[in-house]
């Protein structure tokens, strides 16, 4: 039995209402801003919400680093096509983390904060 239920995700950044637009350009979805733009929520078709708060002075993950600065956690995101799911992840402003074998079922981005998120084959 379970003790809890997973309602959202949250990622610090140093500007919510432009990171929640970078993922409902990917995932879909009705962003939800609050007044002071301080937490923004990202509604999810089909998933849990994503929400993003306001973290003045972010510093993004590093990616790969096992010391100070680790990625600390990332989003897989299932996509059909890897090939065009990258053209338009790259489009709304991620960058690539890992350029290396094209022939995985996976790639390594960074949102356009620095976290570190994969586009996996479905």
């Amino acid at each position: 039995m379970a003790l809890a239920k997973l309602d959202v995700v949250v990622l610090d950044c140093p500007d919510p209402r432009a990171l929640a637009g970078f993922y409902a350009g990917v995932l879909g979805g009705e962003v939800e801003a609050q007044e002071d733009l301080s937490w923004v929520d990202l509604k999810v078709p089909g998933g849990p919400s994503l929400a993003f708060q306001s973290a003045p002075g972010f510093t993004p993950p590093q990616w790969p680093r096992a010391d100070q600065d680790s990625q600390q956690f990332h989003l897989d995101l299932t996509v059909d096509d890897l090939d065009a799911a990258e053209r338009g992840v790259l489009e709304l402003g991620a960058k690539v983390l890992d350029a290396g074998d094209r022939s995985r079922s996976w790639r390594v981005y960074a949102d356009p904060a620095g976290h570190p998120f994969c586009l996996c084959a479905s």
